[in-house]
């Protein structure tokens, strides 16, 4: 129990920087609305949070060190499962759900499917890159403002394995999105979508 209760503050944090995204595609892709200096500045913040909320499937590093060090098949299979399944969920569906809102405002101002896609493909290369500098370099979405250097030295070289990464995370995020783009397609998706989002 004592495990399940020290995830909480970690988790915690990791869902409200998750939420963010999600937050800011309400206001943003409101149907209609037409673009502002305003809403350019609150794009380029939507942005810059959204790797945050696909950020959490990396946190199964710390599922596994728990499981590995954990040798309760009860506390793992009732407590440790259900946590972390939640925290994935409720993480990577801010992530695709603020994709579908963003997706939807552009097609109602005629954008046609390929450039949907691409705008799509962008955000998930974009998102891998993010999720990848978070990880191994500790980065936060708020050091493009106060260390954009660090960031760019970082950058700047690529090594094999760091394409790799990028490259299994960018399949990641397309393809759970793809599955959730699916989901949300259904009437219980279209739903649960009206309610969340209007």
């Amino acid at each position: 129990m004592d495990l399940l209760l020290g995830n909480v503050p970690w988790m915690a944090w990791n869902l409200v920087l998750a939420l963010v995204p999600a937050a800011l595609s309400v206001p943003l892709f409101v149907l209609g609305r037409r673009p502002t200096p305003f809403w350019w500045l609150g794009l380029v913040t939507f942005v810059a949070f959204l790797p945050n909320a696909p950020y959490v499937l990396s946190d199964v590093i710390h599922f596994i060190d728990q499981v590995r060090r954990t040798h309760d098949n009860l506390l793992v299979a009732f407590g440790l499962i259900p946590q972390y399944l939640l925290f994935f969920l409720t993480g990577f569906g801010c992530y695709a759900l603020s994709i579908i809102r963003l997706q939807r405002w552009l097609r109602a101002r005629g954008w046609s499917w390929t450039r949907l896609l691409a705008v799509e493909v962008v955000l998930h290369a974009l998102c891998a890159v993010g999720i990848f500098l978070g990880r191994v370099f500790r980065f936060n979405s708020w050091d493009l403002i106060t260390t954009p250097g660090a960031i760019a030295d970082v950058v700047r070289i690529p090594q094999p394995t760091s394409v790799l990464l990028l490259v299994l995370t960018f399949l990641v995020l397309a393809g759970g999105t793809g599955v959730l783009h699916l989901v949300t397609r259904s009437p219980l998706g279209r739903a649960v979508q009206r309610s969340m989002f209007g």
